[in-house]
């Protein structure tokens, strides 16, 4: 299994006009054949019975080195992959544009997500890096000793620069649900998603969720708001998009560490996880929720589940949307006709059993989680009841 693994670089100042170099010329190359590709866009839209190719990742590199590297003597200076790994990027963003999964390439402009990639001899002591042209990086952790990654890429956030490559890690051998049993504390647990809290297990346990960005808001916009009336390009507005873009950097680092503690407590101690398949774009498009909903993360939530759930031999179920997991009673199985979102505690109108409404949905997502792992499965009735008999149980 490849996991990725990012580090801080401890570098000088040299060093630091040679990487503002590399994703310089890695930008100019996206730009440029950005521009090359929405020409051959207009030109096949205007003239249909005269449609060139549209180029691929070696095509925009041929014509590079053809056209681009001839007049910029400055490619020269830093390293042929940064503008080569652009290319290849900008052709694989066109690939998602054409199937539709995401949106169509945009310029991209200085000071924002500068970043590069180096493939070739790459090698790795304890405390640094050794990379092409640039030569060895330091930095301020171990490093995994014994790797030889095939390319790095180096990023910038806000004033610091980053290194990232992956490594192969061995998961666990796949066992079955009975040996997950013995190695879990849990076997089933179902994750409900909300504002109020991060997640609630069906299990009783609630994780409340980082609020980064509710918690700097009022200064973010304090100094953005003081940063209206300095002119574009001088040292003061400089210097204040760099602490702005720290702020930035602070609130999404809280917010993952938050993330990847929970996500990380719950595939070690749990064998099968039941979460909804949330429709996260959708409800960002609330103007009152999608703040609240922004700040905790929902998608990257999922995200870290999918693959630690894989390196810590659990199993993650994606129950779907519309399976109604708030509405139903987790105890007799009816379901209610409608449910306001004001009403905070379940009650159920044929047993009245009555809970809390996020602790009754993660129930139902754990109960639906073991009955599509049954199915999958085809293991028999009696090992479902005891099941949900341990179940009931454990939330008793």
């Amino acid at each position: 299994m490849l996991l990725g693994f990012k580090t801080e670089l401890k570098i000088n100042k040299q060093q630091k006009l040679l990487l503002a170099q590399h994703a310089g010329v890695a930008r100019h190359a996206w730009n440029q054949g950005l521009a090359l590709c929405e020409q051959v866009l207009i030109h096949n839209r205007t003239n249909p019975d005269d449609k060139i190719k549209f180029p691929t990742a070696i095509d925009l590199h041929k014509w590079l080195v053809a056209a681009v590297k001839s007049t910029h003597p400055w490619y020269y200076e830093v390293s042929k992959c940064a503008p080569q790994y652009a290319l290849r990027h900008l052709s694989d963003a066109f690939k998602s544009f054409f199937k539709k999964v995401k949106g169509f390439p945009n310029f991209k402009k200085k000071g924002r997500h500068d970043s590069f990639t180096l493939d070739g001899t790459i090698h790795i002591d304890h405390k640094k890096v050794r990379v092409p042209i640039i030569g060895w990086l330091k930095t301020y952790e171990l490093l995994p000793f014994g790797y030889k990654p095939k390319s790095v890429t180096i990023s910038k956030q806000a004033d610091r620069w980053f290194i990232s490559w992956k490594i192969e890690v061995e998961t666990s051998s796949s066992t079955s649900l009975t040996n997950h049993q013995n190695l879990k504390k849990q076997e089933f647990v179902g994750v409900d998603l909300g504002i109020n809290h991060l997640a609630i297990l069906s299990t009783g346990e609630i994780f409340d969720g980082a609020k980064s960005y509710k918690k700097y808001e009022s200064k973010l916009g304090r100094m953005q708001y003081l940063n209206r009336h300095k002119k574009v390009g001088s040292n003061n507005y400089r210097k204040a998009k760099i602490q702005i873009a720290r702020l930035h950097r602070k609130i999404s680092n809280i917010r993952k560490d938050t993330l990847h503690k929970i996500t990380t407590y719950i595939s070690k101690n749990h064998a099968v996880i039941g979460i909804e398949d949330l429709n996260v774009s959708g409800m960002l498009a609330n103007s009152k929720l999608s703040k609240a909903i922004a700040d905790m993360g929902f998608y990257e939530f999922r995200r870290q589940l999918e693959y630690k759930t894989r390196l810590y031999a659990s199993k993650l179920v994606i129950v779907d949307r519309f399976y109604p997991s708030s509405k139903t009673c987790s105890n007799c199985g009816e379901k209610k006709s409608s449910l306001l979102l004001s009403q905070r505690r379940f009650q159920c109108d044929n047993c009245g059993f009555e809970c809390d409404r996020d602790l009754n949905a993660a129930i139902n997502l754990s109960q639906e989680a073991a009955r599509l792992v049954v199915l999958a499965c085809g293991l028999d009735s009696a090992d479902t009841s005891r099941w949900k008999q341990e179940e009931k149980a454990d939330n008793c």
